[in-house]
Formats: structure tokens, sequence, C-alpha cells
């Protein structure tokens, strides 16, 4: 009887070794926790196109925003853990919601498998060209003077394009009322449509509506000026210390076959590494930065406890 479980016990494990050495057999759905025509958005329609390409099987972006990124968090977090399942996270729905919601549906550390770090980007201070500010501190001065009257959109209560004004608002002492949508696309359309006055979001979605002029740019929101647009100052400039540098990360639920995490991991790092991506994420302001599973885990740690900081000082929280 021992050695007809042994034997079903080692039949068992080499099927699951094949499985994993043969991953993908299916469609892999990637899933990006914002609407269509974000930077989560844009950066997992390239990844996505040259792992479909390498590995020779669908993988199908589906959009599923909702609370500042938790929504898709959610889903994929109680994904079956088999590798067919993966999460474009980002600094909202793996760092900054687990401080802003009081209730959350999942847990970073219990329900993810960092996979790799994809890109780190600065977000654009930009405004509506109708506000006649043309530099940092030329919008604090009309904001000062117009208390309460100017509004600010972001892509969702607690992602870093929210969180990114709070801060400015603390640090200069003005006042401003909160439009969220659920993408940065969505932001960027109410600003061209007339109907919000500023917002600090992806730099990879904003920037080219600001070189067309149909939205005007005043700053990035890194501590150095991005070398695609040198002549662009920083936030901190102005106001020393200002950082808010957003990010995108491949997860998968927690569980999942190490050599499947391993084997994504190195091609997200080929990709990433190519020219061609490389050059079309710099044009639109994001540096490629591949880090490996447990690095980025250990990196998504540290960002976990930066933001709950800036949560805290901003008294933000979401029932």
């Amino acid at each position: 009887m021992r050695s007809i479980l042994a034997t079903a016990a080692m039949l068992l494990v080499a099927v699951a070794a094949h499985a994993q050495d043969n991953w993908p057999q299916r469609a892999v759905t990637l899933v990006v926790p914002f609407g269509a025509g974000g930077s989560a958005d844009l950066t997992a329609r390239i990844v996505s196109t040259h792992l479909q390409a390498r590995f020779g099987q669908p993988f199908v972006i589906d959009n599923k925003g909702g609370a500042g990124g938790s929504i898709g968090a959610g889903f994929v977090a109680k994904a079956p853990s088999d590798g067919y399942t993966l999460l474009i996270g980002t600094v909202s729905s793996n760092a900054i919601n687990a401080a802003l919601y009081t209730r959350l549906a999942y847990d970073l550390d219990r329900d993810f498998q960092p996979v790799s770090l994809l890109v780190r980007f600065p977000n654009l201070m930009f405004v509506n060209p109708k506000i006649p500010a043309k530099s940092v501190t030329g919008l604090i001065d009309y904001l000062k003077a117009n208390p309460g009257k100017a509004n600010y959109g972001s892509s969702g209560i607690g992602t870093s394009s929210h969180l990114s004004v709070v801060m400015f608002a603390l640090a200069t002492g003005t006042e401003m009322t909160h439009v969220p949508f659920r993408s940065t696309g969505e932001v960027v359309n109410s600003m061209i449509g007339g109907h919000i006055d500023l917002a600090i979001d992806s730099m990879t979605t904003t920037l080219p509506h600001a070189q067309s002029g149909a939205v005007r740019a005043l700053a990035v929101s890194t501590p150095q000026r991005n070398p695609s647009i040198p002549n662009l100052p920083t936030i901190g400039e102005t106001l020393p210390g200002y950082e808010a540098t957003a990010w995108q990360g491949l997860f998968a639920p927690a569980g999942t076959p190490r050599p499947i995490v391993e084997r994504l991991a190195a091609e997200v790092k080929r990709i990433l590494e190519m020219s061609d991506v490389a050059d079309s994420l710099k044009a639109v302001g994001a540096e490629p930065a591949p880090l490996p599973p447990d690095a980025f885990t250990a990196f998504a740690r540290t960002e976990r406890a930066k933001w709950k900081e800036v949560v805290r000082v901003s008294g933000a929280r979401v029932d």
C-alpha cells in the first residue's frame, strides 16, 4: 500500500513538473487594474505583445478598473496559482492601498508573488490651458488667490496621482476639490474637455498631450529632471524635498510555481532591454527597471512602508 501511495505521489510531482516546464499551454490573462488608455494599460500592451510572441500563446489584456486598482488586484489575488492569471500591479494597487483602505479584499504579503518590476516613471504636473499659471510658483499663487475653486483629477482615490496632489496641497497650504476617474486617459480627456483644472499624473500617458499643447506641463514629480524633457523643472525645485515616483510591476497569485515565476522574470528582463521597447518607454518618460523576484519583493515592501506614512500624514482613508 505504501509503495502504491509513494508511486502515486511521484506521478503527481512528475505531472506538476511537466505542466510547469510546458507552461503556457493556453491563453494567459494579464489583468490591468485600471481602465484602458492609462499608463498601466500601455505597459501591459507592450509587454503582452512580446510575451505572446515569445511563448506562442495569447496574453490577453483584461481591464478591471475601480477602487484605486484594488478591484483588479483582488481578482488576481483569488485566481488559481497556475501562471494563467497575472497582474500589472502599480504603486497604488500594490503599495498605497494597503494603508488607504480600511477593508481590502487581499493581503499584499499573503496573496501575491512579485515577479518583476517593470517600469518607474515620474508623474507630470499639468494644467488646463485656461489656467493662467505657467510655472509651479504661478500655480501656487493662483490656487492661493482662488481657495477651494480649482479642481484636480486623478486616476482614482488613493492612487499616486491622487496622493501626489495631496502632498502638493499640504506643502503649499492650498485647497482644491478632488475629482477621481478610473484611468489617466479619462483625466486627460476631462481636462481637454474643460472640466478639470489640474493634475499630477502618469507622464507616460500625459506627455504626448502636453507636447501637442492640449494641456500645459509645469513640472515633473521626480527629484531630478527627466532626460526626455530636460527643460521642464521638477516640483522639488520650488518645493524642496517633494518627490512622487510611480511604478508598475508584474505579479502572480501567491503559490505560483517558482519555475514559471523565474521564466516570466527572465523574459520580462529580456523584453525591457530590447532597444525598441526601451526607446518607446523612454520617449514617454518611463524608465525600464526590471528586478528579479526576490529583489522586487524587497522593493515592494519598502514602497508600502513609504506610502503608508504619506497616507497617514494626508489623513486620507477609504472605508
